[in-house]
């Protein structure tokens, strides 16, 4: 296995990143690979054995627990969520299978902090009796960070334990695992990473999200965990996991949908993985089940995606000869006011407006991700991508990023994964 230090940290000055960890499992060994600080403000190294946010990687380590549970006969993904847990205030056509595909329609970015108790994934859930659908269930791909929150709460109630005890007690134990963590009071008894502002490299106020999210992403833990528990789903018993579902995700990321596995095409090299961005800190794992390699990437920023696409193409061309796959590029074209106009989610206000002829898209952040927001307004040039029909676009945040699809329909806008609807009124 080659070193990756020189180039981890190559790559990593460029992307303006403080702190990372690239972690590679291939040919039966495992190599980890830290560079830079944990916190800027503190010049603390980072180790291997450091911890960092795995974001929404952590909803594959759910998604799992309830694979479980269906396993053990306990129901079946295809039965209604009211079945499994009846006090769900959700629409009754919901199935779990909808939750762990990002299909159910729920407004997903509900970041409602509900308390340090035991009882904050119940109070979520109860919540969730005011958040309106987005489309009928089934009918199109949405991320959703509340509907894993849900599968969160059948597990708890099946297990008759918290979300965080079950965890520990189906997975981190039984995989060996003794640097994954939940709770803040459990990171701090490591060396746990800080996230930094793309914007100006700056720490993060706020270090986690509220412990409500924990089962759409709270997990904390290390290169080498993360690879753990990644290894067991290249057993038999996951293999259902990554099984592409038939789901059209409406061109929002290059990737087909398994049960809640990313399915990804990198040059005809079959991989699965997922991401994960919390505050201001960004993970990556991929997964080469013919090849039997894995690699995670840990980041301490904003910038993890401008470090992550170039280094996970060098590291899987020299394993595996994939490659990660060309972003779309901008056209220089003419663009029209067909989509000015106003787009609304929960947490998110979106403008798009037209300015000095071109247009731009204006975020807000809203409601209670204001709580944690380190950036919660921002704008984005627009872009003309392929096919060239007006509705497809893309934008970054800077030059050093890699370009992020945006698509527009006639009733809303598909970025990041996530439906946005058009608001009354500025429909053209």
């Amino acid at each position: 296995m080659p070193d990756w230090s020189a180039r981890l940290s190559e790559l990593a000055e460029a992307a303006a990143v403080p702190g990372a960890v690239l972690g590679i499992w291939a040919g039966g060994e495992t190599t980890i690979t830290p560079y830079g600080v944990l916190n800027v403000a503190t010049g603390v190294p980072t180790t291997a054995d450091s911890l960092f946010h795995l974001g929404s990687i952590s909803k594959a380590w759910t998604a799992t627990m309830i694979v479980q549970l269906a396993d053990e006969g306990r129901f079946e993904l295809d039965d209604t969520v009211v079945k499994v847990l009846p006090e769900a205030p959700i629409d009754p056509r919901i199935t779990v299978r909808h939750l762990l595909t990002h299909t159910s329609g729920i407004d997903g970015d509900v970041f409602t902090d509900t308390g340090r108790g035991d009882d904050c994934v119940e109070r979520y859930v109860a919540l969730l009796a005011g958040v309106p659908l987005l489309f009928d269930p089934g009918a199109a791909y949405s991320y959703c960070n509340a509907g894993f929150v849900i599968l969160g709460r059948i597990i708890e109630v099946l297990d008759e334990r918290t979300w965080d005890e079950s965890l520990r007690a189906r997975l981190i134990d039984p995989l060996g695992l003794t640097k994954t963590v939940t709770l803040p009071e459990e990171a701090i008894l490591h060396l746990a990473a800080v996230g930094h502002r793309d914007v100006d490299g700056v720490p993060v106020k706020t270090w986690q999200l509220p412990r409500s999210i924990g089962p759409a992403g709270t997990i904390a833990s290390t290169a080498a965990d993360l690879l753990t528990f990644a290894r067991s789903h290249l057993t038999d018993r996951y293999l259902a996991m990554r099984e592409p579902q038939g789901i059209d995700t409406g061109g929002s990321g290059g990737f087909d949908v398994g049960l809640t596995w990313r399915l990804y095409d990198w040059g005809g090299h079959q991989l699965f993985g997922h991401d994960g961005a919390t505050i201001s800190q960004l993970a990556y794992l991929r997964i080469d089940p013919a090849a039997e390699v894995i690699v995670c990437l840990l980041t301490n920023s904003g910038n993890g995606n401008a470090l992550f696409e170039p280094l996970a193409t060098e590291v899987f061309t020299h394993l595996t000869g994939a490659a990660h796959p060309t972003p779309p590029q901008p056209l220089d074209l003419p663009t029209d006011d067909r989509h000015v106009g106003r787009y609304e989610r929960a947490s998110v206000r979106l403008d798009v407006v037209r300015r000095d002829g071109r247009l731009w898209a204006h975020y807000q952040a809203t409601g209670d991700r204001l709580a944690f927001a380190e950036n919660p307004v921002t704008e984005f040039e627009l872009f003309p991508t392929e096919p060239a029909d007006g509705n497809h676009f893309v934008l970054r945040d800077s030059p050093r990023h890699p370009w992020v699809p945006m698509t527009f329909k006639e009733s809303h806008v598909l970025t990041s994964g996530r439906i946005t609807p058009r608001l009354l009124g500025d429909a053209s």
